[in-house]
């Protein structure tokens, strides 16, 4: 019973050190892919208003 006990013991040590370096390596992926979209929004929109600022007037 003892040796199951160690058993189940160790189990729950790994996994609680594996979740705790998962949340950092998941934090760096989620802010490089939050970036990546901030890039791609700021350019689509800066594009956009380049194109909107050449238009002739339409009046």
């Amino acid at each position: 019973m003892d040796v199951v006990v160690a058993l189940f013991a160790g189990s729950v040590v790994q996994t609680g050190g594996l979740l705790m370096e998962s949340r950092q390596v998941i934090g760096l992926i989620a802010a490089i892919l939050a970036a990546m979209l901030a890039a791609q929004l700021g350019w689509h929109g800066t594009d956009r208003l380049i194109a909107w600022r050449q238009r002739p007037d339409e009046d």
